[in-house]
């Protein structure tokens, strides 16, 4: 399996003005998105250059279309449907994952999104970072952890699986706020979880924030540690779909450590088994 991920050409609502125009503080979606720009190719093309690089680069034989780029749910239902529809050319697609925000989902979105669960794998991505309000509106993102619960809620049930974001590492969260969200995440229990740690790229206003009072930026062996005790408490069946971050060289400002992703993984892996621990060895049961 190879993941593929898409820009679909949607906007977000904390950008074009329905709640903010500044978007979350860190945001910058040159970091991830090769499309990203005016001239997107057409979705299929984007697909069919995925799965050509997939398949020749990991020998992938089947994949997930990811629509990640920007709010993926924020159009009409008529928009939506016809974007998702790429999907239904490629006989070697088997999956669905669409990325947005909690406060731009409702039932009649996640009753298209749900019936593609006949044919594919369906993931829904909701962007949270944090479940502490005061951190929400530090870093812009014009919602609430309610928000997120009530979206949570309407989609939990379906046949659909529920992938939260979180961040580790926000400005002025301390550990045992930091471990809170674990521990949220454990108490819900969704299908899986990306777990990013903070990163701050050039020209946003998280970059701004960073020059005015300095706030803490973690090392590798500081992250290793909080990022360990976070899958601790954690339910042990959460698929984890993500542990770190990319961000090209030429926009990274801080951690340096983020450039070596595979690095990164190996280290972990060496970490884990070292202490002897494993995702889940806090879960404080249902």
């Amino acid at each position: 399996m190879y993941k593929v991920s898409v820009d679909a050409g949607f906007s977000c609502p904390n950008k074009d003005g329905h709640f903010s125009k500044k978007g979350c503080i860190y945001c910058d979606n040159r970091t991830f998105n090769a499309y990203s720009g005016a001239n997107l190719p057409p979705i299929s093309k984007q697909i069919s250059n995925g799965i050509k690089f997939g398949g020749s680069r990991y020998k992938a034989k089947k994949f997930f279309v990811y629509f990640q780029a920007h709010t993926n749910t924020y159009a009409s239902i008529v928009e939506l449907k016809k974007k998702y529809d790429s999907i239904k050319k490629f006989e070697n697609v088997a999956g669905l994952i669409i990325g947005t925000r909690p406060d731009c989902i409702d039932k009649e979105k996640l009753d298209l999104i749900e019936s593609y669960s006949d044919n594919y794998e369906v993931w829904i991505e909701y962007g949270l970072q944090s479940v502490h309000d005061k951190t929400l509106k530090l870093i812009n993102r014009n919602h609430t952890y309610n928000d997120f619960l009530n979206a949570y809620k309407l989609t939990k049930g379906r046949n659909v699986k529920i992938c939260p974001h979180v961040i580790l590492g926000l400005p002025h969260e301390t550990t045992d706020e930091i471990l809170k969200t674990a521990k949220e995440m454990a108490r819900l229990k969704p299908d899986g979880i990306k777990i990013h740690p903070l990163y701050i790229v050039k020209d946003t206003n998280l970059e701004k924030l960073y020059k005015k009072d300095k706030f803490k930026i973690y090392s590798l062996g500081e992250y290793f540690n909080l990022l360990i005790e976070f899958l601790k408490h954690l339910h042990p069946e959460t698929i984890i779909t993500r542990l770190t971050a990319d961000c090209p060289r030429k926009l990274l400002i801080e951690p340096q450590w983020l450039e070596e992703k595979a690095r990164f993984i190996q280290l972990l892996d060496k970490e884990v088994d070292k202490r002897g621990v494993s995702q889940g060895d806090l879960y404080e049961g249902e």
